[in-house]
Formats: C-alpha cells, sequence, structure tokens
C-alpha cells in the first residue's frame, strides 16, 4: 500500500488578508483499489496519480485485493471515495461486495465510484446497487478528478 505525498495534510490553508491561516476545506481521501484476481493495474495507477496531483490523498491497496480488505482499508483510513478499477468481469460480484460490506460496517457514506472494461448495459445495475459512477474506456483523468471532485467533495465540505 502507498499513500500520496498529501499525507499529514489533511486541510488546505489559504492565508488572510490579515496575514492569519484560514482553513478552508478538508482533503478528498480515496482508497484506490484492484479488488480480485485481475493483474492489471496500470490504469488504477494512473488514475491514482492523477488524482494525488490535483491534491487529494490518494490510498492505493495494491493488486489482488479482497472486498473484505478494501473496506477495512476504507474505515481505517477514514475514506471519502473508494475507487475500484476491475477488468476481470467480475465487477456485478465485487462492486456489489464492497458497497454492501460498506453499508453493514456503518460506511455506506463513503463513496464508490470505478472502472474498467464494464458494458454499457450493467452500469444502470451497478448504480442501482450503489455505485455512483462507472468510468469506461476513454475516459479521461480529468473527467475523473473532476468528478470525484464535484461528488465526493460534497461530503468533505
Amino acid at each position: 500500500m502507498f499513500r500520496s505525498a498529501s499525507v499529514g495534510l489533511p486541510f488546505v490553508q489559504e492565508s488572510s488578508a490579515a496575514g492569519g491561516v484560514v482553513l478552508m476545506s478538508a482533503r478528498i481521501r480515496v482508497v484506490v483499489a484492484k479488488p480480485g484476481l485481475d493483474g492489471h493495474d496500470r490504469g488504477a495507477k494512473v488514475v491514482a496519480r492523477a488524482l494525488r496531483d490535483a491534491g487529494m490523498e490518494v490510498i492505493y491497496t495494491g493488486l489482488h485485493q479482497t472486498p473484505e480488505q478494501i473496506v477495512e482499508t476504507a474505515i481505517q483510513e477514514d475514506a471519502d471515495a473508494v475507487g475500484l478499477s476491475v477488468l476481470s468481469g467480475a465487477h456485478m460480484t465485487l462492486f456489489k461486495r464492497v458497497v454492501d460490506l460498506l453499508g453493514e460496517r456503518g460506511a455506506a457514506d463513503i463513496v464508490v465510484f470505478g472502472g474498467g472494461i464494464i458494458p454499457d448495459a450493467d452500469i444502470p445495475e451497478l448504480e442501482r446497487l450503489g455505485v455512483a459512477k462507472i468510468f469506461t474506456p476513454g475516459a479521461t483523468t480529468q473527467s475523473i478528478v473532476g468528478w470525484v471532485r464535484e461528488n465526493v467533495a460534497q461530503s468533505v465540505a
């Protein structure tokens, strides 16, 4: 597991005109995870880096994580969101299990989003199950960062 460079900096600081420091808002904390047996992690690492470069705190869990491990990490790290990358075809099972476990652990406020090779036909069902957003191949890192800022930042502020 690795953390972004923003560890230890929970708030964005801005100097006021009077010379004091005003705490503006907490940093968004995102757990990026690769559930299941899929070993293709380049996309997850690119997204993790983009989120970090955008000023978010990122905890990358590494490969082959179980839904239980992902949820435990999200809770321990006080995450605002969990981003899942699934390329194995097990997205319906893995996303659902993470959402269900978060609910069981009293952490349903953690926003779940993700991407991978996910058929368009499966997206409405994933959203019905509680996944906030699915990014499909071709999504830009800018669109992912923008979505996280708009949709996760609301719960942090």
